[in-house]
């Protein structure tokens, strides 16, 4: 192989990376190390399922310990 060969031959991997860059970058880069990363902590992830009326009774229970402005501190 004479030299112009192997530089034609590493120009043409050249030109093949710089063209397939961005695929490579989606499946081997950084935000795909990150999707990745997501998408198992997701996996982890169970849905809970509990009473609907004890939920309403949690809920009414957090409103009443709530601080409320009575009428007369309003006009103050």
């Amino acid at each position: 192989m004479s030299w112009l060969s192997i530089a034609l031959l590493a120009c043409a991997v050249v030109v093949l990376i710089a063209a397939e860059w961005p695929r490579l970058a989606e499946r081997f880069g950084a935000q795909a190390r990150r999707t990745r990363e997501r998408e198992r902590r997701k996996a982890e992830w169970r849905v809970v399922s509990s009473d609907e009326e004890e939920f309403a009774a949690s809920v009414q229970r957090d409103l009443s310990r709530l601080p409320t402005i009575e009428e007369q501190d309003r006009r103050s």
